[in-house]
């Protein structure tokens, strides 16, 4: 089974959270499922024009809602932990994009199977970033009520810039991708695969092997790298809310990135010009892919076709005096 006649490249799309539910919105199903079904259009002319696609999906706002609803229904409810929340999300925007996809391609005449996969992903039970919680998940609370959740609950809080208290979690990197053989057979086969929502639910491993669930927030970006190594992607298309990447971000010399080798980008890495909690993320995920030979793509979601044809976002390629970086 194939999906489309074409260059028949594999790409690894990575969706923000903040595509599916955007700032200022309420949140409702209706208004998740009309950004998700803009997204999936695009999407599914990829497929129409040659390219065989793995999607995945950031779950920031859907995971803080949900850990929001918990707390002001904690006394009615049982509330879940992290972990589990990630699982819940995953399944809320597998859902939306499964069927949208589905009907995008139907639209099209494309006769592609499209799955929704529950994904864990193991991380190091020695990671550094378990012994300093920086990643703000959930509500904000009061200092009384914050400084109680540390006591009762063993929970990590920090201020966040005058707004309140909010707890934080450790944000390891991911290390193995556990259903990647799963994955891997489904996309040769054809199948259109979404997995790895949120950078996956996060869990560590035994000695013997045995899984078990943790509080933390893997960077989706990275794990969308992993992905793209795993199922061997040409290429790593992380779609994001600006039109291309930026030097000098929003300073009196910034300056738009079109087509940029490795060793380049990785200069403005090191000046600086991409922070922690913005660009940076995607920065590091696609110059790791792009060293491993492939090449990366940062573009807005609402250029996505423009962008794979060359003509739209910021382009990552290997250096070209030798190919890929080691």
């Amino acid at each position: 089974m194939t999906q489309t006649s074409g260059d028949g490249k594999t790409v690894v799309v990575a969706l923000g959270g903040n595509a599916i539910l955007q700032p200022g919105q309420v949140g409702t199903f209706e208004e998740q499922l009309v950004n998700v079904d803009g997204a999936t259009r695009r999407i599914a002319q990829m497929v129409a024009d040659g390219y065989h696609v793995v999607m995945t999906h950031g779950n920031g706002p859907q995971v803080g809602n949900l850990l929001i609803q918990q707390e002001v229904a904690s006394k009615l409810v049982a509330p879940m932990p992290m972990d589990v929340c990630g699982a819940m999300s995953q399944g809320q925007i597998g859902y939306m994009l499964e069927q949208t996809l589905q009907n995008h391609l139907r639209k099209r005449k494309l006769d592609v199977p499209v799955v929704t996969l529950l994904t864990q992903v193991a991380v190091d039970a020695k990671d550094p970033a378990f012994t300093n919680p920086s990643k703000p998940v959930g509500p904000f609370y009061d200092e009384a009520r914050a400084k109680t959740m540390m006591l009762e609950q063993g929970f990590a809080m920090k201020e966040d810039a005058g707004r309140g208290w909010r707890r934080v979690v450790p944000s390891p990197e991911p290390v193995e991708i556990v259903p990647r053989e799963a994955i891997v057979d489904l996309v040769r086969d054809g199948v259109m695969v979404v997995c790895s929502g949120g950078g996956g639910v996060p869990v560590v491993r035994a000695r013997n092997g045995a899984l078990s669930g943790v509080d933390a927030v893997i960077d989706k970006d990275l794990a969308a790298m992993r992905l793209a190594l795993d199922v061997e992607a040409d290429i790593l298309l992380v779609l994001t809310d600006v039109p291309k990447v930026y030097v000098d971000y929003r300073g009196p010399d910034q300056r738009a990135l079109g087509v940029v080798p490795l060793p380049e980008m990785e200069r403005y890495a090191a000046e600086g010009h991409f922070k922690a909690g913005s660009m940076g993320p995607k920065i590091d995920a696609a110059m790791r892919f792009v060293r491993r030979g492939g090449e990366a793509v940062i573009a807005s979601l609402t250029e996505v076709n423009r962008a794979m044809a060359g003509r739209a976002g910021t382009h990552i390629v290997p250096a070209p005096e030798n190919g890929a970086t080691q």
